[in-house]
């Protein structure tokens, strides 16, 4: 069994730097997905930038991929009152 799906790792490859992706990949408890801006890709390894840090994820535990649309608007703080 191929820890990574095929078309996944084309897709990192072929995706501009800057591209808003998710990635889903395995962990030792099971799955997890990064959520983020792609800013790296080497053979090895792809680089997710999420809001909390940058995740570098090997892409043999690459399950799936695929962009996203951009993050909604961020709301206005509600008034006190």
């Amino acid at each position: 069994m191929t820890s990574q799906a095929p078309d996944s790792r084309q897709f990192l490859e072929k995706t501009p730097l800057g591209t808003r992706v998710v990635v889903r990949y395995r962990i030792p408890e099971g799955l997890t997905d990064a959520l983020g801006d792609l800013v790296g890709i080497t053979a090895a390894e792809c680089t997710v930038r999420t809001r909390r840090a940058d995740v570098v994820i090997p892409l043999a535990m690459v399950v799936a991929a695929k962009p996203v649309p951009p993050p909604p608007p961020r709301r206005a703080p509600r008034a006190a009152g």
